[in-house]
């Protein structure tokens, strides 16, 4: 066997099976590659997500880079641009490069779940284990609790989200809690 034909039989592994057990983050699952580091925030953490049909992960920002190799399905990415943020269309086989500070958010308009490669930093992948929460069963929407546990969190580690107008300028409507 080539070696690349090597290579694409383990993108397609990876696209198409758990790799471990999975974090739900929100809506969007998280499976880890690669373990985080416990002691090196800059060190390297890849990461299986899966974003399910209809979800959409709102604008924010870390100084965290973030690199997404789409392995199937279809999302729209938010990112900047020369004339500010712009949704582009991401296809299994594209690259999508996110440098540290940037504002971005994803969404998944299709049909069909979308698969990413992930690669970040293990500060990003510690984050991720701390605010997921085990997928067991059917997805659940998260609880007030869990959003606020969310927020908090990622003010704790230095993590911006979007305002609710931030996002409703770009299309992102941000689900209502009762009070």
């Amino acid at each position: 066997m080539q070696p690349q034909q090597d290579l694409r039989t383990i993108l397609h592994h990876i696209a198409d099976e758990a790799q471990g057990p999975a974090l739900d983050v929100l809506g969007p699952t998280i499976e880890f590659i690669t373990q985080p580091s416990r002691d090196d925030d800059t060190a390297l953490c890849v990461l299986r997500g899966v974003v399910p049909a209809g979800v959409t992960v709102p604008m924010h920002s870390h100084d965290d880079a973030e690199d997404f190799y789409i392995l199937a399905g279809t999302q729209e990415v938010l990112t900047q641009h020369p004339n500010g943020l712009e949704w582009a269309h991401a296809h299994a086989g594209d690259y999508v490069r996110v440098p540290p500070g940037t504002m971005h958010a994803h969404r998944n308009v299709s049909a069909q779940p979308a698969v990413d490669l992930i690669i970040t930093t293990a500060k990003l992948g510690r984050f991720f284990e701390e605010i997921g929460r085990p997928v067991n069963g059917a997805p659940e929407p998260p609880s007030p609790e869990h959003v606020a546990r969310f927020i908090e969190t990622a003010i704790r580690y230095g993590y911006t989200l979007g305002t609710p107008e931030q996002n409703a300028a770009v299309g992102i409507e941000l689900p209502k809690f009762p009070n």
